[in-house]
């Protein structure tokens, strides 16, 4: 037997001709077991049955190969697909910085913007930057601009994750109601 690594990288079937193994297991249309063919003879009986020879299980001790329309197979296949990234829904996250200085106008800007975001169903990432003076200066992180930020838009939003000090920054994540 053959062993062929990788054998569906590009997740494409192997076909009729295309098919390396000397002998397979052959199951006709009606899913009724052919018995081990040798491949050129279940070709011929694919052919002749105005189907395709598709290898459906290639890494089985004796590959399983099937009957089968190929091109309405793929057709169903793509459609597939389509369907069901059509139906997933993908969560954006929008970003907002803050800076421990911030003037009273400024952040109400930022709370304007967050609640546009929130209420177009989008998460909210808050990110309070330090830089080295600042830091200095404080002796530490001061959360208060998160918390205002977070006081101000809790009518709009649920804190998917509280405040957290990562190096410089600190960050949280809001959801919308």
């Amino acid at each position: 037997m053959l062993f062929i690594k990788n054998l569906n990288s590009k997740n494409e079937n192997l076909v009729n001709e295309d098919i390396p193994f000397p002998k397979v297991l052959t199951i006709d249309a009606n899913g009724d077991a052919l018995g081990v063919l040798p491949t050129q003879e279940a070709v011929q009986k694919a052919y002749e049955a105005g189907y395709d020879l598709v290898c459906v299980a290639p890494q089985a001790k004796i590959p399983v190969c099937r009957f089968m329309d190929y091109a309405k197979y793929r057709y169903e296949q793509k459609k597939r697909a389509k369907d069901a990234k059509k139906n997933q829904k993908t969560i954006t996250v929008k970003e907002i910085r803050l800076t421990p200085v911030m003037d009273t106008n400024d952040l109400n800007v930022r709370i304007k913007q967050g609640k546009e975001f929130l209420a177009s169903g989008y998460k909210v990432k808050l990110t309070l930057n330090y830089r080295s003076r600042r830091m200095l200066a404080t002796q530490g992180f001061d959360l208060t601009m998160i918390n205002r930020y977070i006081e101000a838009v809790k009518e709009e939003a649920i804190v998917e994750s509280e405040p957290k000090v990562d190096g410089r920054s600190a960050t949280a994540i809001l959801r919308p109601k």
